[in-house]
């Protein structure tokens, strides 16, 4: 493989657009190092968790750019880009990404607030008098 791959990864307002390129294992997003942009080690685990379970972390480079939403929706996008360009540069990593539920994106959206409500679903209080 002498090219990059190139993939978008989303979750909740997060859009990761990941580039994966032979290296030694950096994870570049944003132009920083993973651990100075993420700040907690959970969002840095689950960035990383497609190259741990398919043994590719020292085999690739890394490089991100993503924008839009917090720390867990951009750390869950980032694992899905980087799970389809696995993909993409070997199909036999397929079936243990799909086990781990690395390939499946996660539709799950903030609900919008409704008009009459304090938010999405709460009520204001009912008073009977």
């Amino acid at each position: 493989m002498e090219k990059s791959i190139l993939t978008v990864g989303r979750r909740k307002e997060a859009v990761a657009r990941v580039r994966l390129v032979p290296g030694n294992g950096k994870i570049i997003i944003n132009g920083k190092e993973i651990k100075n942009y993420f700040g907690r080690d959970v969002d840095r685990l689950k960035a990383a968790q497609s190259l741990e379970v398919t043994s590719m972390a020292a085999s690739f480079d890394v490089l991100v750019k993503i924008h839009g939403g917090g720390p867990t929706g951009q750390s869950e996008a980032i694992r899905l880009g980087i799970a389809r360009a696995l993909v993409r540069s070997n199909d036999k990593l397929k079936p243990i990404l799909r086990q781990n539920g690395y390939l499946t994106r996660d539709s799950r959206m903030v609900e919008r607030k409704k008009y009459g409500h304090p938010k999405a679903r709460k009520r204001f209080q009912f008073s009977k008098r």
